[in-house]
């Protein structure tokens, strides 16, 4: 847990000192262990975290049954469990750790038999006729869309909390006053402690850049 608040601050601050004027913390994980510590170190930066996306999916499927595939950091984290509580009582709700499953993504491995068998081992015992949904908790899993899709069939929706971390960040920055008019098109910098430039390749290949 203090690693991930010593890293996440490190990050904040080189963002900031680059002229960042918002920071999205786009990791389950990260939001879990320091996203208040960051809101009480700059009050005045908006500061949007991410949740696995169980809320929009309960909507979705009210007393429906939904699997919530997570690091097991994530699911351990007492946010989560808070999380979980608020719908326990609107849908049946089956959190399944997956330790090991976002460095296939690191890897560069999102489809193929060596992660399709990891992704039958974790979730064929919880992969039930009255499944209704498949919740992604972690932001690396969205990569691995077309695997999951493979392993728990066609019934469940699959879903994630990209599209609502894009509408909170917007609706922050106009609050504040900070969303940019311009309709030009901006520009991606990749910053990455390792500077691997396999990383950065392969960060412009997830990004479609």
């Amino acid at each position: 847990l203090q690693e991930v608040q010593a890293l996440s601050l490190q990050a904040a601050q080189l963002l900031l000192s680059r002229g960042a004027k918002a920071i999205v913390i786009a990791c389950n994980t990260a939001t879990s262990a320091a996203a208040t510590l960051l809101r009480e170190r700059y009050p005045a930066v908006p500061i949007i975290g991410t949740e696995p996306a169980l809320k929009p999916a309960v909507e979705r499927h009210p007393g429906g049954h939904i699997l919530v595939m997570a690091t097991e950091m994530t699911i351990h984290e007492e946010k989560f469990h808070h999380l979980q509580e608020q719908f326990e009582t609107k849908a049946r709700v089956d959190s399944i750790p997956c330790p090991g499953l976002m460095e296939f993504v690191e890897r560069g491995i999102f489809q193929g038999k060596e992660v399709e068998d990891y992704l039958r081992a974790h979730l064929s015992p919880h992969l039930h006729p009255s499944v209704d949904a498949v919740v992604l908790g972690c932001t690396h899993y969205p990569f691995l869309r077309g695997a999951i899709r493979q392993v728990v069939g066609e019934k469940p929706e699959i879903l994630d909390g990209a599209a609502g971390i894009a509408r909170q960040t917007k609706r922050r920055l106009l609050e504040q006053a900070l969303a940019n008019p311009r309709e030009a098109g901006g520009q991606v910098t990749f910053l990455n402690s390792l500077d691997d430039p396999a990383i950065f390749a392969r960060c412009e290949t997830l990004l479609a850049l």
